[in-house]
């Protein structure tokens, strides 16, 4: 195999200086235009890459980021995951995906050992374990030593710094006030990640848009678990023994679910019981009726958290800026409610 062309053999090969081999490639107005594309032509007709590790060595820059994802097979960290990588790639940015699978120790693990020089900068997703703890340190730490961190989707306000996420409560609040709208009254709702902070927010969100229309929330219309384990017998349960005439699920597999469990007692949706998702996933598409659903834009989030990110580390933002940017939601109407058109 023939090694690598390197700048020095460009220059020799060209009859011209390494300085200038060097600032031709890298688009300095002090070459001439001439010679920029004789020295750029003849690097590509010759393969000509970079020494990555050489210039994150000169710069003190390795040009990558670390991405935290707390659980892979989701569709919405999925989708974020794309907008990061390409925005990403296109500012020439390299990235490390790391799995938490929701685990503490992991997610520390994970972000100390990047730290050490091996990223310049995170964009993260909290895991459900460290919400449950409480115990940030891991992010501060490294937020403290100078590296930028951008959390997206599930956030704390112990962890000061940049923040991309969607209002949950008010998205939930339209969500619900939709199925009233659309002559719902027993309106239920069921979570499995009432262990997550988003979760609690989006429940916050279904009990205030029923209270402002004057409904006082049911206890016995309100399924909240951490889990999805026991998420279908509670359904079951809840349709067997009350009157209920609209779902709002606040996570895509609750929506499946009640969907699965409507179907089997040959209950129509949504003439007799509508529903509406959360997450607009593979599983609200392909539903056994599609699904009616809030569209968190997964890959504009990503896409936001990106640009945020490498605004800092290229100094186009002061690392002392920290903002939260909101990212508006949508309602996808499909089979399971009745067509109201009505903006959400």
């Amino acid at each position: 195999m023939n090694k690598r062309i390197t700048i020095k053999q460009i220059a020799k090969a060209l009859s011209v200086s390494i300085s200038t081999v060097s600032k031709a490639l890298n688009d300095s107005y002090e070459i001439s235009d001439e010679t920029k594309k004789k020295i750029k032509e003849y690097a590509k007709l010759h393969h000509y890459k970079p020494n990555t590790l050489a210039l994150s060595l000169q710069n003190k820059k390795t040009k990558t980021i670390g991405i935290i994802i707390p659980n892979i097979l989701s569709h919405f960290f999925a989708k974020v995951l794309s907008g990061i990588e390409t925005v990403a790639t296109k500012q020439g940015y390299n990235i490390i995906t790391c799995i938490t699978n929701e685990s503490y120790e992991k997610e520390k693990h994970t972000i100390e050992t990047l730290s050490n020089g091996t990223i310049d900068g995170f964009i993260a997703c909290i895991s459900e374990e460290t919400l449950k703890l409480g115990k940030f340190d891991h992010f501060n730490n490294v937020i403290a030593e100078g590296t930028p961190i951008v959390l997206y989707d599930r956030v704390h306000k112990d962890i000061v710094c940049d923040k991309i996420v969607i209002d949950n409560v008010k998205t939930a609040y339209k969500a619900t006030r939709f199925l009233m709208r659309s002559n719902c009254q027993n309106i239920a709702l069921i979570s499995t990640i009432d262990g997550l902070n988003v979760g609690k927010f989006r429940a916050k969100g279904y009990e205030k848009a029923l209270t402002k229309y004057g409904i006082v929330p049911n206890k016995d219309l309100i399924i909240r678990l951490e889990n999805n384990d026991q998420v279908k017998e509670r359904i079951e349960k809840m349709i067997d023994n009350h009157k209920v005439d609209g779902i709002f699920t606040i996570d895509e597999t609750s929506a499946a679910i009640a969907a699965q469990v409507l179907n089997a007692r040959n209950i129509k949706v949504p003439d007799d019981i509508s529903i509406i998702g959360f997450t607009n996933g593979i599983l609200s598409k392909h539903s056994v009726i599609p699904l009616t659903t809030v569209n968190q834009f997964g890959v504009k989030i990503g896409e936001q958290a990106a640009i945020r990110l490498i605004n800092k580390l290229e100094d186009k933002i002061d690392f002392d800026d920290i903002r939260t940017e909101i990212i508006r939601t949508e309602l996808i109407e499909r089979d399971s409610t009745k067509k109201l058109y009505i903006k959400f």
